[in-house]
């Protein structure tokens, strides 16, 4: 029997062409008709596997978020959202034009629930408030999809002249194509150590707060009963 001239298709076939195809072009440019030329079949053939280009996307965004790792906050609060932003941002960092769609929420995708879980809970367990809890997992994920969307470095052109004439304090700003990696990776842990030092600040003065209330109970323990 003849082997087929093109590749049988399948979800992970299909959901990996998509991806390169949103890397190179944009997430806009996607169509299941432009899809299907990239795999070399008619769109007709993609919907056996995907109902809609949505669906695809949806796809796409759970296989990313399951490579988001949540478990580390048994170690504390900080190790847990350390390792949490960088399992994060690695797992994006690679799609840029993707993350746009990420940005969206979480809305009923399981895994984006599950780390939303994980976090919440790790948060709550090591003394935040719920409300704090949710505040600093949305700030996490602000840091993280504004740190992944594009590269700060390559923003700029390698021309000496475009920068040195008119901006003089940006007369080094065509060198910074050569280092965008670095100086991304770096800003990205700078952000997120300020993040975490003003947060442990916030959480001392809960724990004082806590440790007054304790003890003006403790002074006052008819003041409970009453």
């Amino acid at each position: 029997m003849a082997r087929p001239k093109v590749p049988l298709l399948s979800r992970e076939r299909i959901r990996d062409a998509a991806l390169s195809l949103i890397d190179r072009d944009g997430l806009a440019e996607l169509s299941m008709r432009k899809l299907a030329a990239e795999l070399g079949v008619q769109a007709a053939s993609l919907y056996t596997h995907y109902p809609t280009k949505d669906a695809v996307l949806d796809d796409i965004g759970g296989v990313l978020m399951a490579r988001v790792d949540a478990s580390a906050f048994d170690q504390g609060w900080r190790a847990g959202i350390t390792h949490w932003a960088h399992s994060y941002r690695a797992a994006l960092v690679r799609h840029p034009n993707f993350v746009a769609y990420l940005a969206a929420g979480p809305g009923t995708r399981d895994e984006n629930l599950r780390i939303a879980d994980a976090v919440h809970g790790g948060l709550v367990a090591a003394g935040w408030p719920p409300r704090d809890a949710t505040m600093i997992g949305a700030a996490t994920r602000y840091l993280v999809m504004g740190a992944t969307m594009g590269s700060f470095s390559r923003g700029f052109v390698d021309d000496v002249q475009v920068y040195r004439d008119r901006y003089p304090h940006l007369e080094q700003a065509h060198l910074l194509r050569a280092k965008a990696d670095e100086i991304d990776s770096e800003s990205f842990e700078l952000a997120l150590s300020a993040f975490l030092d003003g947060l442990q600040l916030r959480f001392d003065i809960i724990e004082k707060e806590r440790a007054r209330r304790r003890q003006s109970r403790s002074a006052n323990p008819r003041s409970d009963r009453e």
